[in-house]
């Protein structure tokens, strides 16, 4: 299959036998500006900088240095395109939007599930795995996981809340009160421009399930066929606030796992029972040098997992968690 590289991203994907390029790029799981398909809009346009290509429309070939529609040109050998549109995994431009508030609704005794409705959707990017922030007058940024797809029409979130967790329950007045809110997105690293070659094992702590829901969602509308594997750790049953969501994935979709993994002490910073949820990831019999990890959790899960895996045979580049960002270790 011809490959093909987009720049300035770097980003590299296959094109199976008479797929044109812009459906092999979506069924790759990477997000290609695109409204009409059919090369009226010219909004996935790219430049062809090397290999050839042909014009379904009229079936001529397409000279090196011109622009092509990536929904109406076939790749005849690998191309290089360049297309400013798609960027790689975290460098997309933060911006602030006014969103309208669609849905505040609790879905555990102190988890919230909040849909968001931004201004001109379809120009909002981000990549599956990033977060948010919600900018509220005269107070510091509150950062969330964005729980939705890339695709999605809204953005969902899910917020835990409780009185005394004042920031939090400030946000979530904020959100009930019937106005607008400022938020700024993406945010983060560890996410996915494209879904990847290998298998994925995600790793969860309480609402860090948001961030994985993103993730599961982009890769399942990407066709994704090698395992994936979901750890849900969390301190009691009832923190599990979606697990019959989880739960539909393991039985709807042949390459998804999911395993819940229960505390029973009191440290909601699982400064106990993280090593039980490790454990779990390290005997589910993975050859960690095949795999791809995400995590989200606390900074003492995080690490503790990292450290466990590469221990394990783990390549470094393999793992992934905003963690490594916004909490690094000195």
């Amino acid at each position: 299959m011809p490959r093909i590289r987009l720049q300035p991203s770097g980003i590299l994907f296959q094109v199976p036998a008479g797929d044109d390029l812009l459906s092999a790029a979506a069924n790759t799981g990477i997000r290609v500006p695109a409204a009409c398909r059919n090369g009226v809009c010219e909004i996935c346009e790219a430049h062809l900088t090397s290999g050839q290509a042909l014009n379904t429309r009229n079936q001529q070939p397409i000279p090196v240095g011109e622009r092509l529609m990536m929904c109406r040109s076939l790749a005849l050998t690998d191309l290089e395109l360049e297309i400013p549109a798609v960027m790689a995994s975290g460098q997309y431009q933060p911006r602030t939007f006014q969103a309208k508030v669609v849905d505040v609704r609790s879905i555990s005794h102190d988890v919230y599930r909040v849909e968001l409705q931004l201004p001109g959707r379809r120009d909002v990017a981000f990549h599956a795995g990033q977060y948010l922030s919600v900018n509220l007058p005269d107070a510091d940024p509150c950062y969330f996981s964005i729980a939705s797809s890339p695709s999605a029409g809204n953005i969902e979130l899910h917020i835990q809340a409780s009185p005394e967790w004042v920031s939090a329950q400030k946000v979530i007045d904020a959100l009930t009160s019937g106005q607008d809110v400022r938020v700024e997105l993406p945010h983060g690293k560890a996410c996915l421009a494209a879904a990847p070659a290998k298998p994925m094992v995600m790793v969860a702590a309480g609402t860090g399930f948001a961030q994985m829901k993103s993730l599961v969602e982009y890769l399942q509308e990407t066709n994704f066929n090698h395992p994936v594997k979901l750890f849900w750790g969390v301190r009691k049953h009832e923190d599990m606030y979606l697990r019959s969501l989880a739960q539909q994935w393991h039985n709807d979709w042949a390459p998804f796992t999911f395993q819940p993994v229960v505390g029973d002490d009191e440290d909601n910073d699982w400064g106990g029972h993280h090593d039980q949820l490790v454990r779990a990831v390290l005997a589910s019999g993975f050859d960690w040098s095949t795999v791809e990890v995400h995590a989200s959790g606390s900074p003492a899960m995080v690490y503790t997992l990292m450290d466990a895996l590469l221990a394990a045979g783990l390549p470094e580049s393999a793992f992934f968690s905003d963690v490594l960002e916004y909490a690094p270790r000195g």
